[in-house]
């Protein structure tokens, strides 16, 4: 559960380390025996979570798992999360927050709704010590007293202490996916905060609706729900070749000749590693169905509906030249290789603006289909 700007980002914990024992004292501080490479690694936890013996009292955790799950849907809407359920000294910390008390944890949670309009997403709750629950989620947030409204996508992971004399939740660390250093307080996470403030032009049309499931520094993975294209051949990542194709298709050139509504972005897809056999397609409006759509009037263009998919995406701005498309297709093959991630061959290109647009605001995404990708 995360519950200021800087909560929704943490770096989630390596494979292979396994942590025990978490307890509460009944001041309200977590105790945890973590390995010394864990320790290294997110050094947050030196300070809040300290090493206990087996504990002998007997908390339900499964239970509060289960209360997890059924509350933290209701972080921002009107019914909000149960206080009863948290110690009065309730400690939060995150890299760039810290509150110690529960009416300090739900004045954070006040405040990000009146600037933010936050979408929070729980993907996970599971117990991962006697006396601890770890949650996983996705924050995705537009920042609404700027004029551009960026948004602001944080994901990560949540360690949730309980007291064993209470039975009620007395820690709360933010693990967050996008930097090193955990720490309150964390430069590395106030910095990554403000680049999330930069301008990116989206134009207010039809998009492919996702989920963004991580975000690390170099890149998100998000899935995809199913969405309908047109689609030609084209020439390379950058060029314009076929959209002439679909473009006619969408004004009119049809077999109804209907005039079909303009959508964001326009994909051009390299479907082998030397980034050639390139397709150039746009997405069709999201209430359209293949059954309502008429026929295109040539063999060059075609209609398809696309599947469920999980891909890495390099958000960019600047002109998009062959060039720079396939140095950040390089750049993002070498994070997801160098994280352990299975991308597949080939490539996509979205465009979200017309070619007049400001380079400076430009919005561009490489995509990377992954293959077996988990949430962990």
């Amino acid at each position: 559960m995360a519950v200021t700007v800087s909560s929704h980002l943490s770096r989630p914990i390596s494979a292979g380390i396994q942590r025990q024992h978490v307890r509460c004292a009944p001041t309200g501080t977590a105790l945890l025996r973590v390995p010394h490479s864990y320790r290294k690694q997110s050094p947050v936890l030196r300070k809040s979570l300290v090493q206990q013996q087996s504990p002998t009292e007997s908390v339900d955790v499964k239970q509060l798992v289960q209360f997890l799950y059924d509350d933290l849907p209701h972080l921002f809407d009107e019914q909000g999360i149960d206080r009863s359920m948290y110690d009065e000294r309730v400690r939060f910390r995150d890299p760039i927050t810290k509150h110690d008390t529960i009416d300090g944890y739900l004045f954070n949670i006040k405040l990000l709704k009146v600037l933010f309009e936050p979408d929070f997403q729980l993907h996970s709750v599971k117990q991962t010590g006697p006396y601890e629950i770890t949650t996983r989620w996705t924050m995705v947030m537009k920042f609404v007293l700027l004029p551009w409204k960026p948004e602001l996508v944080f994901t990560g992971i949540s360690i949730m202490g309980i007291n064993p004399q209470t039975e009620k939740f007395c820690s709360h660390v933010d693990i967050w996916d996008s930097i090193d250093n955990n720490e309150y307080f964390s430069f590395e996470g106030l910095v990554d905060v403000l680049k999330k403030l930069r301008i990116y032009k989206t134009p207010d049309l039809d998009t492919p609706k996702y989920q963004i499931l991580k975000r690390t520094a170099n890149y998100e993975v998000r899935k995809y729900a199913p969405f309908l294209v047109v689609e030609s051949k084209g020439d390379k990542l950058s060029g314009s070749s076929g959209f002439n194709n679909i473009t006619g298709y969408i004004f009119g050139n049809n077999s109804s000749s209907e005039k079909i509504r303009m959508t964001t972005p326009v994909f051009t897809q390299a479907s082998d590693d030397t980034l050639s056999d390139v397709s150039i397609k746009i997405v069709l409006p999201l209430d359209k169905d293949l059954n309502s759509l008429p026929a295109p009037n040539g063999e060059e263009v075609k209609i398809r509906k696309t599947e469920v998919s999980i891909a890495a995406v390099k958000k960019f701005s600047g002109k998009p030249t062959e060039e720079v498309v396939k140095s950040k297709e390089k750049d993002l093959r070498s994070a997801l290789l160098k994280d352990g991630l299975k991308p597949e061959k080939g490539c996509l290109l979205a465009r979200y603006n017309d070619p007049r647009t400001s380079a400076f605001v430009m919005r561009n995404e490489v995509l990377i289909q992954l293959n077996d990708f988990t949430l962990e």
